[in-house]
């Protein structure tokens, strides 16, 4: 599937004017959708070819840029450009209601995943199935100070970059080269990033793009505040709530931004969780192995 098979449809939710693309067509009254939900410094082209997958085998398929990303738009210019963890989720939820979808399938990996994860914990009653490439990736805010192993730490160089004035500045003059480079540092063995990374870039010139993700960045550590209406849902997700719906975790075996080991977290999912390895690919699995990840949507409903 090209970048320009399908078209962009836009939805007004309470906070933002999400764009996303539809394919395919509801097929069997059983079927419920499928919502595929991008990662940071990605957007909807990692979805292109599962896409057309999921729509061969008869199913809708629904793809919004998230916050901050493309063209989805904040509806009020004084709106907190927020990036924490429980925006992502109520976003999920406010486009899915903005179409009248009472349940879907949701996947996703990195701040995709996390959102997919979070709506899950939040809201069982609309999830039918998760993908979640990383596994359970709801944060622990409170225990956010505490050091990893050194190895560990080396691959969040990004993270704490994005603690200070000096590393808001680099992603605002320097947007491509530095998220270019993360795509590289994150997919090691992937021989398309190049091309892939390209295709995706004009994504990142979001103009709230720079606030989103510094915000991300630093509320996941506890060093700015939330955005208030988020905040009882973050009271939710401090207790790290287990996830009941059906899940399928996609672990890349060559993620350069977190190792395999830490990837899975089951003892979060408390209904059937099977989790499925994928050697050689890193972190951008739909757009690495995109049959894998297709696979997994289709068995979940």
């Amino acid at each position: 599937m090209t970048s320009t098979s399908y078209d962009l449809h836009r939805v007004a939710t309470p906070v933002l004017e999400i764009a996303y693309h539809r394919v395919g067509e509801r097929g069997r009254a059983s079927d419920v959708p499928v919502i595929l939900l991008h990662g940071f410094p990605y957007d909807v082209r990692a979805y292109d070819e599962v896409a057309g997958l999921l729509a061969g085998a008869g199913r809708e398929v629904l793809v919004p840029y998230l916050r901050g990303y493309g063209p989805t738009r904040f509806l009020a210019e004084g709106a907190v450009r927020s990036g924490q963890q429980a925006a992502l989720a109520q976003d999920l939820v406010e486009f899915m209601d903005a179409l009248g979808i009472e349940r879907a399938v949701v996947a996703g990996y990195d701040w995709g995943g996390r959102a997919a994860c979070a709506a899950a914990a939040l809201w069982p009653e609309r999830v039918e199935g998760l993908v979640a490439a990383g596994g359970y990736t709801v944060q622990d805010i409170a225990r956010a100070m505490e050091p990893a192993s050194p190895e560990a730490e080396r691959n969040l160089w990004y993270q704490y970059y994005f603690h200070s004035e000096r590393g808001r500045q680099g992603l605002e003059r320097n947007r491509e080269e530095l998220c270019g480079l993360l795509w590289r540092l994150w997919s090691p063995t992937w021989a398309g990033v190049e091309e892939a990374f390209a295709a995706s870039a004009a994504s990142l010139h979001n103009p709230d793009f720079v606030d989103v993700v510094i915000h991300s960045y630093r509320h996941r550590f506890g060093l700015v505040e939330g955005d208030p209406r988020y905040r009882e849902l973050e009271e939710v997700l401090a207790a790290r709530p287990s996830i009941a719906a059906p899940t399928v975790v996609l672990v890349g075996e060559e993620n350069g931004v977190i190792p395999a080991v830490d990837q899975t977290g089951t003892e979060r999912f408390t209904g059937p969780c099977e989790v499925r390895t994928l050697p050689g690919v890193g972190h951008n699995v739909p757009q690495e192995a995109p049959g894998a990840f297709a696979e997994a949507v289709l068995g979940l409903g």
